[in-house]
Parts: C-alpha cells; sequence; structure tokens
C-alpha cells in the first residue's frame, strides 16, 4: 500500500514550551502526571530520601569545619600567650576525617539518587512516547486534517523531552533547595538566634528583587522562543527549497526575510539574557548586605566570648548557602510551568477521541474478489454539511472506475471511504455483499493496493522500498514486482543495483523512477482492489509510456478506482464519476456523459479549448 508524504511550507515547523508558558489547569495536568509516576512510588521515595540525607550531610560539613577553625585558633592564641598548650592537631585530624566521611556519604547518597531518578524519568518518557506513537495509529484522519505535522511531531519530541528534563532536574532540585533551606536556617539557629534574625531580613529584599527580575526576563524569553522558531523555520524552508529558492532568484528575498526575523531574535535574546544574568550579581548584592551585618555582629560576640572564631566562619558559610536556594526555587516554579504546559498538550492529545474500533466478530476476507457497491451513501466532513448525497453504484470485479472533476471538487473522499479512513454517516459501502465496517481495518485494507501522484520512499534500499509492499516477501518475489512494474532494467543499470540506498529526499533517481517503484510495491502486494492516481504529468515521454503500460499491467484482472487528471485517459472507464464541489454530480460511461450535454462534456471540451 502506498503512504503519501507531506510536508507544510515551513517544514513542520514544532511548537515548543516557552518559558513562562502557563498550563490552562494546572492541577489536573499534575495529577495526572502524578499517576504516570505512581509506579514509580518507592524508587520516587527513596530518591527523596536520599537527596534529603545528601544535602543535610552536605550542611552539616560547615559547623564542623568551623570547630576545626576554633581549635587551629585558640591553639595559635595559647601559643602567643605562651601558657604551655600548643595546637590540638589530633583534634583537628578528627575533625578532617569526620568532614571527610560526611561528603563521602553526602556524595554517595547524591549519585544513588540521581542513578534512581535518571532511570525513572527515561521509564516515564519511554511509556509517554509509546503511549502517543499507540495514540497516532489510533487517530481517526479526520483529526490530522486540523492538525499540523509539525503540532502532533511536537508532542513526542519538544513537550516530552521538557517534562522529562523537568523530571530528571526539578524534582531533586526542589527538595534540595528546600532541605537546604531550612537545614541552613536550623544550623544557622544553632550558632546564634540574634545573628540568624539580621539574615533573614534580607529574605524579602532577595525575593522582591529575584520576583521582578524574573517578571521582567520572562516577557522576554517567550518572545525569544517565537522569534527562534522563525529563524529554525525559515532556515528550513530556505533549504528544503533551496533549489526553487535559486531557480526564482529568492536569494536576496530570503535573506532579507532571514535578517529580519534574525534582527528580532537578537532584539529579544540580548534582552533575556541580560535580565536573567542580573540574577547572581543580585544575589550576591543581597548576601553582600547580610555578610556585613553578620560580620559586625560576629565580632563583636566573639570578642565578649558568646560565639567562637570557628562559628562565625561556619555562619558566613551557611549565610552563603542561604540565599542561594530561593533562586533557584524561583527558576524552577517557572520552569515547573512550561512543564505543565508541555504535559498537558500530550495529555490533551493521550485523550483525543480515538476512531470507532472493529467489530469483535469481523468478517473474512478469504473470498474478496473486488465486487463493490455504493448503496445510498450520505457523507459530509462535517456533520452539518453532506457533500455526498444519496449516492448508489454497483461495481464488478475487475471493472475500472473513474473519478474525475475539477481541482478541489472531492475526488479523494469517494478514496476515504473506501478505506475507512472515514465512515459513511448513512447507506453503506458493501465489499462482496458485506458492509465494510464489519471488517477489519487492517482486513479492508489489505485488499487495496495504492498508487498516488506524489510519491513516498524511506531512506532505504530499492529493495526494502519496494518491499514495503508485502514486508515478508523473499528477495526473488520483489524482483519478479520489479519487473512487472518495468522497474528491473532501470535498477540494474545503478552501480548497486537493488542495493541502492534512495537518500533523504530520494534525489538520486527520477520523479518517473520513483513512481515506477510505488507500481512494483503494488505489483508485490496483490491486491483486489486499486486506487490509482495518474501521476504522469511530470515525467518524460518515455518513463510516461513505462508508467502507463505499468499501471495497464497492473489493473488487469482488478478492480481499479482510477484518480482521472486528463479525460482523454480513462475513455474505456467502465463507470465514470463526476464529482464537482464535494457532490457526485454526474455518473455513466464516457459516451453516455457525453450524451447527457451535461458538466462532465463541459469538462472534457474545456481540454481542447486551447489547443490548435
Amino acid at each position: 500500500m502506498e503512504s503519501k508524504q507531506k510536508r507544510g511550507p515551513m517544514g513542520g515547523r514544532n511548537r515548543v514550551a516557552m518559558p513562562g508558558e502557563k498550563a490552562k489547569d494546572f492541577k489536573g495536568t499534575f495529577r495526572k502526571l502524578l499517576k504516570y509516576l505512581g509506579k514509580y512510588k518507592i524508587a520516587i521515595v527513596i530518591v527523596i530520601i536520599f537527596a534529603i540525607l545528601s544535602t543535610i550531610f552536605s550542611i552539616v560539613g560547615p559547623k564542623i569545619l568551623g570547630e576545626a577553625t576554633t581549635i587551629l585558633f585558640e591553639g595559635v592564641m595559647n601559643m602567643i600567650s605562651e601558657n604551655g598548650l600548643g595546637i590540638d592537631f589530633d583534634g583537628i585530624r578528627n575533625i578532617i576525617i569526620t568532614l571527610l566521611v560526611l561528603y563521602i556519604i553526602s556524595a554517595a547518597f547524591s549519585y544513588i539518587q540521581g542513578w534512581i531518578m535518571s532511570k525513572v524519568t527515561m521509564d516515564v518518557t519511554y511509556k509517554l512516547r509509546k503511549d502517543i506513537s499507540h495514540k497516532i495509529n489510533k487517530l481517526p484522519l479526520s483529526y490530522f486534517d486540523k492538525k499540523t505535522q509539525g503540532e502532533v511531531l511536537s508532542y513526542i519530541t519538544n513537550d516530552v523531552d521538557t517534562v522529562s528534563q523537568t523530571l530528571n532536574q526539578g524534582i531533586t532540585q526542589v527538595i534540595t533547595s528546600i532541605t537546604t533551606l531550612l537545614g541552613v536556617l536550623i544550623m544557622m539557629l544553632s550558632i546564634s538566634w540574634q545573628m540568624t534574625i539580621v539574615a533573614v531580613l534580607v529574605l524579602p529584599i532577595a525575593i522582591i528583587l529575584v520576583a521582578f527580575v524574573v517578571k521582567k526576563s520572562q516577557k522576554y524569553f517567550i518572545k525569544q522562543q517565537k522569534h527562534l522558531s522563525d529563524v529554525n523555520g525559515h532556515i528550513e524552508e530556505m533549504y528544503t527549497n533551496h533549489t526553487i529558492v535559486r531557480a526564482f532568484n529568492g536569494q536576496k528575498q530570503a535573506t532579507e526575510k532571514f535578517e529580519q526575523y534574525n534582527e528580532k531574535l537578537y532584539e529579544s535574546a540580548w534582552k533575556s539574557q541580560f535580565l536573567s544574568g542580573l540574577m547572581p550579581p543580585t544575589m550576591n548584592f543581597v548576601g553582600n548586605l547580610g555578610y556585613v551585618a553578620v560580620c559586625i555582629m560576629g565580632a563583636y560576640y566573639a570578642s565578649i566570648g558568646i560565639i567562637t572564631v570557628g562559628n562565625i566562619q561556619s555562619f558566613m558559610q551557611y549565610m552563603r548557602s542561604f540565599i542561594q536556594p530561593i533562586s533557584q526555587l524561583a527558576n524552577v516554579s517557572n520552569v515547573l510551568q512550561s512543564t505543565m504546559a508541555a504535559a498537558e498538550r500530550v495529555f490533551e492529545f493521550l485523550n483525543e477521541k480515538e476512531e470507532v474500533p472493529d467489530t469483535d466478530k469481523p468478517a473474512s476476507v478469504e473470498n474478496v474478489v473486488g465486487n463493490v457497491e455504493f448503496k445510498n451513501v450520505h457523507f459530509g466532513y462535517n456533520e452539518n454539511k453532506i457533500v455526498i448525497n444519496d449516492f448508489s453504484a454497483k461495481i464488478n470485479a475487475g471493472q475500472k472506475i473513474a473519478i474525475v472533476g475539477p481541482t478541489g471538487a472531492g475526488k479523494t473522499t469517494i478514496v476515504k471511504l473506501l478505506m475507512r479512513y472515514y465512515d459513511v454517516i448513512s447507506g453503506a459501502i458493501l465489499l462482496e455483499g458485506t458492509d465494510i465496517r464489519n471488517f477489519t481495518r487492517d482486513d479492508l485494507r489489505s485488499q487495496f493496493g495504492m498508487v498516488l501522484q506524489d510519491t513516498w520512499s524511506f531512506n532505504e534500499t530499492i529493495m526494502e522500498n519496494i518491499r514495503y509492499g508485502r514486508l515478508n516477501a523473499t528477495d526473488e518475489e520483489v524482483i519478479k514486482a520489479a519487473k512487472e512494474a518495468q522497474v528491473d532494467h532501470f535498477v540494474r543499470t545503478l552501480s548497486d543495483g537493488y542495493k541502492t540506498v534512495l537518500n533523504e529526499e530520494s534525489t538520486n533517481i527520477s520523479q518517473g523512477q520513483k513512481q515506477l517503484l510505488t507500481i512494483a510495491r503494488a505489483f508485490l502486494a496483490d491486491p483486489k482492489i486499486l486506487i490509482l492516481d495518474e501521476a504522469t504529468s511530470s515525467v518524460d515521454t518515455r518513463t510516461e509510456i513505462l508508467i502507463q503500460q505499468a499501471m495497464e499491467d497492473l489493473m488487469k484482472g482488478r478492480t481499479s478506482f482510477v484518480i482521472a487528471h486528463r479525460l482523454s485517459t480513462i475513455r474505456d472507464a467502465d463507470l465514470i464519476l463526476v464529482m464537482n464541489e464535494g457532490d457526485i454530480v454526474e455518473q455513466g460511461t464516457h459516451e453516455e456523459l457525453l450524451q447527457k450535454g451535461g458538466f462532465y462534456e463541459k469538462l472534457y471540451n474545456s481540454q481542447f479549448e486551447n489547443c490548435d
């Protein structure tokens, strides 16, 4: 079966979660995310415990180190006073050993929780992508009519990546930041509650400044992501269509447009980076205010014997650690908003309405030979606007049915109904007298072969590209199908023959040769019913003859639905369906339709109006 590859004009530009973008239902999305994490409750609890323990062991270190400083200071002072006492090196050694053990344990806990969290994150990411992949195959075609390829791709790439990164880093960062904030506060209180009050007084200043910087930078980050998307999309479009750009001398226009996008990106990028870069110096400024006050108080308390010199050192270290978690929590909260927005889009996609399930007792396709009947079919892409009204037609096995009409008339609608990409609103389409809804979709579609005007190929060998028509076919069967489709000769002229790898855009073979490959696929699939889209408008005369011959051979003995663009090619059709504005306005043979003197006659004669 032949698929159709489509690419948007901008190469399928993906939508990404932008900094500061908020979810419409934060709580609901958060609950759904927790449900995904439910399987890993024990692992996450271990991560939380280990993160807390790692932080605690790290926090205790400065106070113990302060004791070593005190011992060293008192020893030096004793030596100066010559009272016979020296430095207690044994005590310092024991403190160093204790610190070493504490930091090793802290590092071990941090490593273990990081390893566990990475495993949980990758498992959740794997499950999300797997669920999205399965969901794509269950969605009706009508869903993809309303969405761009870029939007769908963004769910499985950008949005899932955003969720993954936050799960891996954000959760542990929140835990360690809160633990650090509380732990440092407790340790500071254990040294001096008076100095702690002074240190805490700078907290509101820090929060106000952080909130101000985040608010100002957030709007520029959003603009930066938008303009970055514009730049990437423009570059991708220009690269994908670079031959067209050059053919029409559009380099100057493309460059000017790029410079416009790039200028906007520059303006938003430097502002966002500048404002976000203010965070460290802002925190240092606030911290320095506290240091000055604490140093003065600490020196005074040490001079009157309330605290030791080591306590001052420890307190200063804690003071430095006190501001940092506030900044981290501010950043995490901003990232969390973007993450919930990304997760919300993923869950909205996973909750989309799926195709009507296949019947529990499907009919067999063993006796299908190609008899098709349209019985009082009514259909519309929108139930309020019916485009096919009470259409009936009976097609016998082996007949050739042509579907004609002006561009945009809806010729592919019949194909979509036959393949059950859409279901009729009323009436029925019968295959061998059985409603096609009584077959499974896989069984039904296995009876069809498609050769479309737009070819589609894999970045694989020619052998594997043809084998896509029937994946379990042998090499001999593939080559036999290639010979039937007039492919074998040109393949053997290639240096690697059937092992020739088609590049991404299949530019190492011609358009006509690609079309012949799709016909070879149809030969290999050996379907009972064919859907053909005339595809010789962009090939040379010799290749057109080959394609026409291959298609004639392919149609022999098979029911064929031909979407016709040139009416002169379907004069021998057993039935012609004439469509206009989405509706079937006439049907009959070529002679019958000409005798009616209706829409078909006008359409047929219009092809010769400009001929000499």
